[in-house]
């Protein structure tokens, strides 16, 4: 099932891939709810989040931002899917998420405690193919796409993705939601 969950990924990012030079064709902005968006994404992976035992803090997330949720929840997919793949081999994984509305905009968080990331690769994270030594060693199968169009999908959408980490601690990714942003119903 833990396979399955991970051949879908792949499939869908291969999918979302080939539709990404033109996101603005498929996308629809419209006011979303961030915890429907996360419940939705934690839900689509709930088989890998229950097989790593992963213990999840939702919280502060009534709060709604301009965006496509079709669009954010591939964007917490491709997320989900690397704190899982990243975790450390020892303990529960634990995830974090959760929203903090500002008078510019809206940041919406996720951190794990996974196995981190080398402060000399976290500046390369977002450039295509990329897999780092952790996609190496580690033996994941790393394809070095998924936050590549994440960052490729945020830049579209006018929304800010930024990732601090450190190795062996864990890994945050913010998505930024401009206040101001565009809004059609």
């Amino acid at each position: 099932m833990k396979n399955f969950g991970r051949l879908e990924n792949y499939i869908e990012q291969a999918l979302f891939y080939a539709r990404s030079n033109t996101v603005e064709k498929d996308y629809y902005i419209k006011k979303c709810s961030l915890k429907e968006v996360v419940n939705e994404s934690v839900k689509k992976n709930k088989n890998v989040l229950m097989q790593e035992k992963a213990l999840l803090d939702l919280h502060d997330l009534a709060i709604e931002v301009n965006t496509d949720s079709k669009w954010i929840v591939f964007m917490l997919n491709q997320i989900l899917q690397n704190s899982s793949k990243y975790r450390k081999p020892e303990g529960n994984l634990k995830i974090e998420i959760y929203a903090r509305k500002n008078k510019e905009n809206v940041i919406l968080f996720l951190k794990d405690n996974g196995i981190g990331i080398k402060k000399s690769e976290i500046t390369r994270v977002f450039e295509k193919g990329f897999t780092g030594i952790n996609g190496r060693l580690t033996n994941k199968k790393s394809t070095g796409i998924g936050l590549y169009l994440c960052k490729k999908l945020c830049d579209k959408l006018g929304i800010a993705i930024e990732l601090n980490a450190v190795e062996n601690e864990g890994t945050e990714v913010r998505l930024v939601f401009p206040q101001n942003s565009l809004y059609f119903d």
